[in-house]
């Protein structure tokens, strides 16, 4: 079946001179905690890249370094980087603090942003308990327009912000002709480091050169999305450009294989993630699978490279899987020679597994089943001494699979108790390969309107009383 693929997702760039929020904006925005942040100028050093979400928009964060104070050869190459996230950038949040006033240094920032020919807006962080109209007067000055009033830390005026942004996005893109790609069946995206052979690994599948392959990495310089068939079912395979640490990126082409291994990603129904079994698990291995996860996609972990290795090499690479990835305990792991060809058909099948998972009806009823037994197995703890009650479930979506739970409280649920909810979810429905998502709401309470009438009931007997009381007298 074809079908059209939605255009690429938006990327917003964050921007500014050190200590200004940028990293605490970034976490919000990314509802995680994945930016170092910290009350010093100078800790996040390189870019760093997540998911964005609103109710209905989903777009990639860009995370940057401080510019504009190069007082050493480490400054220098923070500034560097976040001149290259200007590039990749649809939009720039350019934060300047409200606190410290408008300095030299955001003067300079202006004037270069301004120079890029970038979508710039203005944002004025740290603004709790500030008369707003006072702390803005003077960045007018900047030529960037009408400030975004916020405050990152408390997450005030975020929200209106992103969404007026985000707008302004799609409504250029209306004007321009759209990039939509015609997609056959479940469509896979191939993602991992540069050299772990995931050019190799298409070529075989495709069983031609449909896809650059040298043993040398940073080759493929773009996304190519390629239709194949296989046993009856349509796919089509997205082959990605290598990610490797951004501190390495020179060539200016390859500095946008991030963003768009992240686009690819964000379109895919199961990513496959290609490691090296003779690397282990790398740093840049475990962001990427993090990313993965943040994006909810369902995952196979293919283990590229295991032929010839050595049994106790094998066994040591079984035991680094297990400790270093627990946060991807519903992936799937199958060991493959891309070269050789070895272990394609446990991947594709693991494949097959992950998409059916993914896109699984789930009954009301059954799901309703599933959360009453999981509580009476085990109770979520009392809130000042009183019981958090969950009702009932229902299906909210799918890719991955979205559970939506009702009850009284929920708020308060412990992220350790959602995730034991979350694997019961996962082992009752058998959803091998994909994460589950889990939305709580809070019915209003059924007696507080009645306390309220309550409260007004005796106001009004102790006046009667009063009365009563004066008269008698």
């Amino acid at each position: 079946m074809a079908a059209q693929m939605t255009g690429r997702l938006p990327v917003i760039a964050l921007l500014g001179r050190p200590n200004v929020g940028k990293s605490t904006l970034f976490n919000v925005l990314t509802r995680s905690r994945d930016a170092l942040v910290a009350d010093q100028p100078g800790m996040t050093r390189d870019r760093k890249y997540g998911f964005g979400e609103t109710a209905d928009r989903r777009f990639i964060v860009v995370d940057t370094g401080g510019i504009g104070e190069e007082v050493d050869e480490v400054d220098s190459h923070i500034s560097r980087q976040s001149r290259q996230a200007l590039e990749e950038a649809d939009a720039v949040l350019f934060m300047v603090d409200a606190r410290a006033g408008l300095i030299e240094v955001d003067r300079q920032l202006a004037l270069e942003m301004r120079r890029s020919g970038k979508k710039v807006h203005l944002v004025l962080n740290k603004c709790e308990h500030l008369d707003i109209q006072t702390a803005a007067s003077e960045f007018y000055a900047l030529g960037l327009g009408t400030p975004y009033a916020i405050s990152s830390s408390h997450k005030h005026g975020v929200a209106d912000m992103i969404e007026s942004v985000l707008d302004e996005i799609e409504t250029e893109d209306e004007a321009l002709p759209g990039d939509a790609v015609e997609i056959q069946g479940t469509v896979v995206a191939v993602v991992g480091r540069p050299n772990v052979g995931k050019s190799t690994l298409i070529n075989r599948l495709l069983g031609e050169e449909r896809v650059l392959a040298m043993d040398m990495p940073g080759t493929t310089r773009d996304s190519i999305f390629i239709p194949m068939e296989r046993d009856g079912r349509d796919y089509t395979l997205v082959d990605t450009a290598g990610v490797r640490r951004r501190s390495r990126i020179d060539d200016p082409l390859e500095k946008f294989s991030v963003i768009k291994t992240l686009q690819a990603i964000n379109e895919a129904n199961v990513v496959v993630v290609m490691l090296d079994a003779r690397q282990g698990i790398a740093t840049q291995d475990a962001r990427l699978l993090g990313l993965v996860a943040e994006s909810g996609r369902a995952l196979v972990l293919a283990v590229n490279k295991w032929d010839g290795l050595e049994e106790d090499a094998r066994q040591m690479l079984r035991t680094e899987l297990d400790r270093k990835l627990t946060f991807l305990d519903y992936a799937t792991v199958r060991f493959i020679s891309a070269k050789h060809g070895s272990g394609l058909s446990e991947l594709f099948e693991a494949v097959d597994d992950a998409y059916e998972a993914a896109m699984a009806e789930l009954p009301t009823s059954e799901l309703t089943r599933v959360l009453e037994a999981a509580v009476h197995a085990h109770q979520p703890p009392a809130i000042h001494g009183r019981r958090i009650k969950l009702r009932y479930a229902h299906q909210g979506g799918h890719n991955p699979p979205r559970i939506v739970i009702h009850g009284n409280q929920t708020r308060h649920l412990s992220d350790e108790y959602r995730r034991y909810l979350a694997k019961r979810f996962r082992e009752a429905f058998k959803l091998h390969g994909t994460p589950v998502q889990l939305f709580f709401k809070t019915g209003e309470n059924p007696y507080e309107g009645r306390k309220n009438k309550l409260s007004e009931r005796q106001q009004k007997k102790r006046r009667r009383l009063k009365k009563h009381v004066k008269k008698k007298n």
